[in-house]
């Protein structure tokens, strides 16, 4: 210390050293909180163990399985053993190598699907919500007779009027989420315009698309980001259900609804497995996304 109580300079901590302890304060708060959340939302913890594993399934799990087209007539309709966990079909194919690669095709067409329609749908409701007047009236009476359609039948009809390709799977089933999302968006953008923010950015000369865009948009698209994951959860339900009706995905993709459908009349002869394993996997993979986006959605109220 020097004269009146002043600091020397030279026993100043450095200020690398403050912002460093700054930003590690800031990381351990950020850390506390998230544990916080995990521990009251033990829902959201099975939801992102769950998700994990189904990542790290679908990125590694196909280089550590077998090839999931390979046949063995000799070895068709076996039961789930230490050769085959999950079982064989009726051409004997592997149930678990083909579960394991149907990971990858299904999560991700269903995280295609969901970022499709988050992007489609959110454009449009902030057009819709900005602008208001005439635009809103045209867009929300589009989207109420989209509304109109339950999503699985509105892809259906989209799915069975095109020719059958994994693009138009994705195509058709994004469409018919797409809805949600223009709700969603047009809601916080109706309440995003009237803030000051947006005044000064129009006072600065920007354009009005510009302001939508630009300022408006990013703040407008935290109910759809959390929504996102329920609706990837519910692609993956859609087109494993097109797929088991014969529409979309076609057999021999290793796909877990094309394997449901597949196997569905093997009970009846007591060969199970072929049916409930790739089954479960659709169940506990919807569970995921559900849990997940359910906590986050609560977490925003």
């Amino acid at each position: 210390m020097t004269g009146e109580g002043i600091a020397d300079p030279g026993e100043l901590p450095p200020a690398r050293f403050v912002v460093d302890r700054v930003h590690v304060t800031e990381e351990k708060s950020r850390t506390r909180r998230a544990l916080s959340f995990m521990r009251s939302n033990p829902l959201f913890s099975i939801g992102l163990g769950l998700l994990i594993a189904f990542v790290g399934m679908a990125i590694i799990g196909p280089f550590l399985v077998g090839d999931p087209l390979l046949t063995n007539p000799a070895g068709m309709f076996s039961p789930p053993s230490a050769d085959h966990w999950f079982g064989t079909d009726e051409y004997g194919r592997d149930v678990f190598a083909r579960s394991v690669n149907a990971a990858r095709l299904d999560l991700s067409i269903g995280l295609a699907i969901a970022l499709v329609a988050m992007t489609i749908g959110s454009t449009i409701g902030v057009v819709s919500g900005y602008f208001g007047g005439r635009t809103d009236e045209i867009i929300m009476r589009l989207t109420d007779i989209l509304l109109a359609f339950p999503g699985f039948v509105l892809a259906l009809i989209i799915v069975a009027a095109l020719a059958e390709s994994l693009l138009n799977v994705v195509m058709a089933v994004a469409a018919a989420y797409v809805p949600y999302f223009i709700r969603l968006t047009r809601a916080q953008a109706l309440v995003e315009r009237e803030k000051e923010y947006v005044d000064a950015a129009r006072l600065a000369g920007n354009r009005p698309l510009r302001v939508a865009f630009r300022h408006v948009m990013p703040n407008s698209l935290g109910p759809a980001l959390v929504s996102a994951t329920l609706v990837t959860g519910w692609a993956v339900l859609t087109v494993a259900g097109l797929a088991f009706l014969s529409v979309g995905i076609q057999p021999p993709t290793a796909e877990w609804g094309v394997m449901v459908g597949e196997g569905a009349g093997d009970i009846i002869t007591g060969e199970w497995w072929t049916s409930l394993f790739p089954g479960g996997m659709i169940v506990l993979a919807v569970m995921a996304f559900h849990f997940i986006g359910d906590d986050l959605t609560e977490s925003r109220t």
